[in-house]
């Protein structure tokens, strides 16, 4: 195990003071950057710990916030903070700009090297910066097969990865044929994982509030999507000086 540094980040954002997770590898040189974005709800430990986890692998990894510092336990007020969100692209471009702007700005941040990974509104905030053609060598997303505005796909210039539960209610089959057809209709390199037998926000574990119908925690799918995220960081993005860094082939 590397020893990993963590450290707390505040920045404007949508109006907001945003408050991010930041965490370091272990040694002084530059490496390889990754955005993680949360939930609806906003940053919890959750994504905190992805941050921390690429930071073991050897990347710069900046959780980012969402809500100013909250996260939303309440279904109604996250849904009226994020519907209004996720209808305006250019919010979420202001939201994952800013997000990027403070890991570029991190003195051991690759900037020529530089993914974005994200969760629910977050994985759609890094779909949106790539169809702003911001130049990522990758794109993961959970639970975000969002549409954008008709041709800005064409700007994407990575693989995109997706996942999503195959009984996911909120990203029905419908929503799944649209976000493919963007992305074929774009030339985009992308490839969607659907999980049998999963509901939305299936990686993410069981929380201790109310949620809303058809989310749920799948574990052994939620290992399996972090390996595929993983696996797609180590093709577009390896860590050059860890030979140990698994490889996708």
């Amino acid at each position: 195990m590397t020893t990993v540094t963590t450290r707390t980040v505040a920045y404007p954002a949508d109006n907001l003071t945003m408050i991010g997770h930041l965490a370091l590898p272990a040694g002084a040189g530059r490496r390889p950057a990754v955005l993680v974005g949360p939930e609806g709800t906003g940053l919890s430990d959750v994504e905190r710990g992805r941050a921390e986890a690429l930071a073991e692998l050897g990347y710069v990894a900046l959780a980012f916030d969402l809500h100013g510092g909250r996260y939303l336990a309440d279904p109604d007020e996250m849904l009226a903070r994020c519907l209004p969100l996720l209808a305006d692209p250019d919010r979420m471009r202001g939201i994952g700009h800013a997000a990027l702007d403070v890991l570029r700005a991190e003195p051991r941040a690759d900037l020529d090297r530089t993914a974005a990974v994200g969760y629910g509104t977050g994985g759609a905030i890094a779909l949106e910066l790539g169809r702003d053609g911001v130049d990522l060598p990758a794109i993961a997303t959970v639970n975000a097969l969002t549409t954008g505005r008709p041709g800005e796909a064409a700007r994407i210039r990575c693989p995109v990865w997706a996942g999503v539960g195959s009984e996911d209610p909120i990203m029905p089959p419908a929503q799944r044929e649209a976000f493919t057809a963007e992305m074929q209709a774009a030339g985009v390199d992308w490839r969607l994982v659907v999980y049998g037998g999963a509901l939305h926000a299936f990686h993410h574990p069981t929380v201790d509030h109310t949620v809303r119908p058809g989310v749920g925690y799948h574990p052994r799918h939620a290992r399996r999507a972090w390996r595929d995220v993983v696996a797609l960081l180590a093709e577009c993005l390896p860590v050059r000086d860890r030979p140990d860094h698994p490889i996708c082939s």
